[in-house]
């Protein structure tokens, strides 16, 4: 009995093997494989898919991240660059108006000629452009030393993967090391220069106290009382008037010049003693991290041996 055409269809499907139904992705990329022979030894690597990814917990998290940052930051060279902006700008800022109040003290009321005080209001004149100076050289400098402590903490603790550091990198940590050391050194003598106008004008001060007492006050020996300014060297002998007394002294103290020159040199004279404490800070960090560094740096060629 001959079959149907229904009963061959089903012997043929029966006989043919199972065809494979590749996807689109998979026909795109045997086709790039016949086009370019080279590329078969490539394997085909599948998009993850959202369970294949990492987890979010298990990622460091924000908490972690700013301990890792805290911790490569330089808190002795920021202290030292605080101290030393504070510094520098309270030392420049009123020594500048302390200077020129002088110069209006002595042109009034100790040297009315002007010939007998041109050279010191030309040497208070210099060292208003060197306070200039002085000023833009310490911000810049501040500046560099905090990245060198940055550069250097994060060296140390090696944060930053592994341990690297070059000879040039290292001399010029030595560098800073005995730069800071002069300036240190420099700035003890601008420290105690600045003393000097603070003692003047408190001797000038405690005169004028003397005067205002009930003890002195009334009497004739008020007169006797008086302040010389050529004593300090600041005005030749020569200088006119040169010494005041009695009254004529107490109506000086009295001025709004000598009130906020006194007390500028004051803040001055501070200033000058927080620069000085910002870089005994500074010489401390830097020797500090320039001995670990050199330290590292020959632990490190040992053990390529």
């Amino acid at each position: 009995m001959k079959p149907t055409m229904e009963t061959a269809a089903e012997e043929n499907t029966e006989q043919r093997p199972e065809r494979k139904v590749n996807s689109r992705a998979e026909m795109e990329i045997g086709r790039y494989h016949w086009m370019y022979p080279g590329s078969k030894n490539h394997q085909y690597h599948p998009v993850p898919t959202l369970g294949d990814r990492a987890s979010p917990l298990s990622s460091p998290g924000c908490f972690e991240c700013c301990i890792k940052c805290l911790g490569g930051v330089p808190y002795a060279s920021l202290v030292a660059t605080i101290l030393c902006f504070s510094g520098v700008a309270l030392f420049c800022g009123c020594g500048h108006v302390a200077l020129a109040g002088t110069v209006a003290l002595l042109e009034q009321h100790f040297s009315t000629n002007a010939n007998d005080h041109a050279l010191l209001s030309q040497v208070i004149q210099l060292m208003q452009y060197v306070i200039y100076g002085i000023a833009s050289f310490f911000f810049l400098y501040g500046i560099i030393l905090l990245a060198e402590g940055f550069y250097t903490t994060s060296a140390v603790k090696e944060l930053h993967g592994e341990f690297k550091t070059t000879a040039c990198g290292r001399c010029i940590s030595g560098m800073f090391v005995c730069l800071t050391y002069v300036l240190g050194v420099a700035w003890l003598g601008v420290f105690g220069f600045s003393a000097v106008p603070v003692f003047m004008f408190y001797n000038i001060w405690s005169t004028c106290e003397v005067i205002k007492s009930p003890q002195t006050n009334g009497t004739a020996g008020v007169e006797q009382i008086c302040v010389d300014v050529r004593q300090y060297g600041i005005v030749p002998w020569n200088a006119f008037p040169g010494r005041i007394c009695g009254s004529a002294l107490e109506n000086i103290c009295n001025t709004s010049e000598f009130y906020m020159s006194y007390h500028l040199f004051i803040v001055a004279c501070a200033g000058a003693g927080a620069t000085v404490i910002a870089l005994l800070i500074y010489m401390m960090a830097t020797t500090y991290n320039f001995a670990v560094l050199k330290f590292k740096s020959r632990e490190d060629c040992c053990t390529k041996f």
